[in-house]
């Protein structure tokens, strides 16, 4: 990813928890020992915690934009 927002670092930053939690669960650090279907649900996980983290920052976000809009007077 090039020149990635702030948003989309921290949603990098928790996707890589998730996906390091996930190979906790396995008791594993190489990934060249993971089967294919561990390597499948590995980038899953990551993937998965990526969009999630994004989505609920992107709403904060929406929530705080729509705060600074002013009502409309009628």
């Amino acid at each position: 990813m090039i020149d990635p927002t702030p948003n989309e670092t921290a949603a990098m930053v928790e996707g890589g928890k998730a996906g390091g939690a996930y190979l906790d669960s396995l008791g594993r650090t190489d990934l060249a020992q993971l089967s294919e279907a561990e390597w499948d649900t590995f980038v899953e996980v990551i993937v998965t915690g990526y969009c999630d983290h994004l989505r609920e920052l992107a709403s904060k976000d929406r929530a705080r934009l729509d705060g600074m809009i002013p009502e409309v007077p009628f």
